[in-house]
């Protein structure tokens, strides 16, 4: 049986709001398995400057950063779209083992595969050191504030 992911390419507005939702809602459960399911199994990572190839990369690389990236809380938002590729921003908030609070803010490309799974991902990313009470990412987004846009910094 072949995997797919719906929603499945050419993405219109609504299909594209619901991929980029669908990818937050996963990556806030830090289920490292879980999320490496909306992935093809040999999909094409960079990361920073980390290059990664396959799920089982994937996993490991997630595994490695949410050990790091504690209480971590992400917020993505639709930048644009066209046929099998969505480009979204992003912020996400998390302390490390200090205690030190940090912002993370960045842009991710996506390509996807006619199932809907993405077989490509490069992101780009800067960390900002933030006080404890300047945070405004706390927890998985609430559905009351799904579809609101996000403040630049």
């Amino acid at each position: 049986m072949t995997e797919s992911r719906l929603p499945f390419p050419p993405y219109d507005l609504a299909t594209a709001l619901h991929k980029v939702q669908a990818a937050e809602d996963a990556w806030n459960t830090r289920d490292p398995e879980k999320v490496a399911l909306a992935y093809t199994p040999d999909s094409q990572w960079r990361n920073r400057d980390v290059h990664l190839i396959g799920r089982p990369a994937i996993i490991e690389f997630l595994t490695r950063k949410w050990e790091r990236e504690q209480d971590y809380a992400l917020r993505k938002g639709l930048w644009g779209f066209r046929e099998n590729r969505i480009a979204v921003r992003f912020q996400y908030e998390w302390h490390d083992t200090e205690g030190q609070w940090w912002r993370s803010y960045g842009n991710e490309l996506w390509e996807f595969t006619a199932n809907g799974l993405m077989s490509r991902r490069e992101a780009s990313i800067n960390d900002h050191h933030i006080d404890r009470s300047e945070r405004r990412i706390i927890g998985p987004r609430p559905e009351s504030e799904r579809d609101l846009d996000f403040p630049i910094w």
